[in-house]
């Protein structure tokens, strides 16, 4: 997420922003997030007082810890009062001049503070903040072929199926699996239950269409998503997609603003591209669902991380494991 600041005015809805986006993805400890509004605030603050230009603010949440970083792109203050062209870490309390006391507060209440002067001009503040990510709790069903499941001959011509078949596959696949489930997870264990299946005929229609045999890329896969997603009228785009990973942003959700009252609907998307994923990549697959319009983010950013996710988002996402039988052969 990204912020672009050229008025001191702006500091306080920046924090309430960042404060609420916080609170919707972190655990459930509000003195944590309380001490990040304020680590925005100083840092932000400082940078905006100290400079002559604008300040652009960018946070990052893709490991336990989310990172802050602070750019001015003006004239600033020496950080470290000696003139030096890189500040490797911040300088003692009393080296600092006044605004060093909210850098001094900023190191006590966060973490990897690093401070230093930009090459063309202004400076740049990271740090990671002190507060942590809620871990995801990961369903990997098995595949059901049963019930009303969209019949391949209902793709529509220009690709995908439509929006009715789409969700009465959902509701009538959901009312099933919620028969089964009971307890505080049943909704998200039900709604991965039904992605799994609806998944894996979206993945057979996309082949047919593409006259594709054997496992699909990461460039497929990203073709795959999107086109799945516009037929039910989501707002999906591919950012990236490598070896790796294949990372999506989404600006309408196909839910419309009801989503807002169901957030346990994201892992139908989680569990379509995961499952999907998995089944074309002998490592595996796993899905970081990392801003989601469910819980009252702007948009979505959806990462598919192919094979083994990284160390440092492992406890947040969600992981697939890849069939026994080779698909499309």
């Amino acid at each position: 997420m990204d912020w672009y600041l050229d008025r001191a005015e702006q500091l306080g809805d920046l924090r309430r922003e960042i404060g609420r986006y916080l609170a919707r993805h972190a655990t459930a400890d509000t003195e944590a997030v309380e001490d990040a509004e304020l680590v925005v605030s100083e840092a932000v603050g400082n940078a905006m007082r100290h400079s002559t230009g604008p300040v652009w603010v960018s946070l990052r949440w893709t490991e336990q810890h989310p990172l802050l970083t602070v750019y001015d792109v003006g004239t600033s203050a020496d950080l470290a009062g000696a003139g030096r062209p890189s500040v490797p870490s911040l300088a003692p309390d009393d080296e600092l001049p006044e605004s060093g006391r909210g850098m001094a507060l900023i190191r006590h209440l966060a973490h990897d503070v690093v401070a230093r002067v930009r090459r063309e001009s202004g400076t740049v503040v990271s740090m990671r903040l002190a507060v942590s990510r809620r871990p995801a709790q990961s369903v990997d069903p098995p595949r059901r072929s049963s019930g009303l499941l969209p019949a391949l001959h209902e793709a529509r011509p220009g690709g995908g199926f439509g929006k009715e078949s789409f969700l009465r596959a959902l509701v009538v696949q959901l009312s099933q699996a919620i028969e089964h489930h009971h307890g505080p997870d049943a909704a998200e264990a039900a709604v991965a239950q039904v992605g799994t299946d609806v998944g894996g005929q979206m993945e057979q229609e996309f082949r047919l269409a593409e006259q594709i045999v054997g496992r699909l890329s990461p460039e497929d896969l990203g073709r795959c998503y999107v086109r799945l997603k516009h037929a039910i009228d989501g707002g999906f785009s591919v950012l990236e997609a490598n070896a790796e990973r294949v990372v999506l942003v989404n600006t309408r959700c196909p839910f419309g603003e009801s989503v807002r009252q169901a957030p346990a609907l994201c892992r139908m998307t989680s569990s379509v591209f995961g499952g999907i994923a998995a089944r074309n990549h002998e490592g595996g697959a796993s899905v970081l669902l990392e801003e989601r319009i469910a819980v009252g983010d702007p948009g979505c950013r959806v990462v598919v991380h192919l094979g083994e996710p990284p160390a440092e988002v492992a406890p947040f996402v969600h992981q697939y494991r890849p069939p026994r039988a080779d698909p499309g052969a």
